[in-house]
């Protein structure tokens, strides 16, 4: 038996092309989103941070699973699917996008990339949006395929990334815009690079459109960036609080709306084109909303490991919301959380409490993101 042989609850749960090599590197544990493995322990998670913020990592996002549209009137499609705009959407280029439901519900919240003018991919978190898609294109009268592509994506985040990126695919490379993309090769394997990672770091996702080359992609990678001090690790949930990045099922859901998690920006109503959910955001935006997302400073000893489950928040004995992610950060020293609270105690300096497992604490409302609120170092 192989070492990765001892990771496995059957074959309904699918291992990336990079399984193997993250074994021989180090993964530790995994659990399962978007139906696959995904490596969720490298050893130390303070670590690994800390690899991620000062100089690289490499992580396996193969979960990341692509929702390919393509076809006639695939545009169209996809705009139904999401609130954003598009209609200023260039091919090569990329968006970060929310899909909803007729209740104007949050389904994902994906990375759309246009890789042609009738050529699309959702670049998905945890939900099944391919069987949404495809349910949504039977009865819509357009002219679409709907399907999963080969396609792989790994991350590639931190500082020196965009140095191992030169080292990779030479200079021209470094022209690459954030949120925008390029189709290349690496020695023969046929990839997709954009600059984009859930990190809230410089940082570029690689997506490999050949399976079998996974194993060899992955090396490559780690050998030009050992002169860097690339690190193989996991997505860091440490930074993704800081950055007050969404995780779908934690902090968003499909009862959660937009206006909920102040993402505003990310719905049209104006727009002439319609989508699924548009009559209902418009109602939720006139009514108002009864509760919203937050940033909390938690006082009290370091937490000694994420929440795994939903936190009470309360005020003078009610029970005014939750936590739905928390951590603590050693750059800022600080117990982090998201949380969603009612509207009433959703200013900035709002004395709360949070009931945790060893009793409760007293937690503050702070401004969120926690650290680069405007993304310069992701955007550098």
């Amino acid at each position: 038996m192989t070492q990765s042989d001892s990771f496995g609850f059957g074959t309904q749960i699918r291992k990336s092309p990079y399984f193997d090599a993250t074994v021989r590197w180090g993964a530790q544990g995994f659990s399962v989103y978007n139906h696959m493995y995904i490596p969720r322990d490298f050893g130390d998670p303070e670590q690994n941070f800390w690899n991620l913020v000062n100089t690289a990592i490499l992580c396996d996002v193969a979960v990341e699973r692509q929702v390919e549209i393509t076809g006639p009137d695939a545009a169209k499609f996809t705009q139904l699917l999401t609130p954003r705009d598009l209609s200023k959407l260039r091919v090569g280029q990329c968006k970060y996008v929310l899909i909803t439901n007729a209740d104007g519900g949050i389904l994902n919240d994906p990375v759309l990339l246009r890789l042609g003018e009738n050529h699309f991919w959702l670049s998905l978190a945890d939900s099944d949006i391919l069987l949404w898609a495809q349910g949504v294109a039977v009865h819509s009268g357009l002219d679409v395929t709907i399907r999963e592509p080969d396609v792989s994506p790994l991350q590639l985040q931190g500082p020196k990334s965009g140095q191992i990126m030169r080292v990779l695919f030479g200079e021209s490379i470094m022209d690459l815009r954030y949120y925008w993309l390029r189709e290349v090769e690496l020695d023969g394997i046929p990839l997709v690079v954009s600059r984009t990672g859930w990190s809230s770091e410089l940082g570029y996702e690689l997506y490999l459109r050949d399976s079998a080359r996974g194993d060899e992609l992955w090396e490559k990678i780690m050998a030009a960036g050992r002169p860097f001090g690339l690190q193989p690790g996991h997505t860091s949930t440490i930074r993704r609080i800081e950055g007050a990045m969404l995780s779908y099922h934690a902090d968003a859901d499909i009862h959660t709306n937009p206006y909920e998690l102040g993402l505003d920006r990310l719905v049209d109503l104006d727009m002439e084109a319609d989508f699924i959910g548009k009559a209902a955001l418009r109602r939720i935006r006139e009514n108002g909303v009864s509760r919203k997302q937050v940033g909390l400073r938690i006082s009290g000893e370091p937490l000694r490991r994420p929440n795994t489950t939903f936190w009470p928040v309360s005020k003078d004995g009610s029970t005014i919301g939750k936590v739905t992610s928390a951590v603590y950060s050693p750059r800022l020293q600080q117990n982090i959380a998201l949380a969603m609270v009612a509207v009433a105690y959703a200013h900035i300096g709002a004395g709360v409490e949070v009931s945790m497992p060893d009793g409760a604490v007293q937690a503050t409302v702070v401004e969120r993101p926690f650290f680069d609120p405007k993304k310069k170092l992701a955007a550098a």
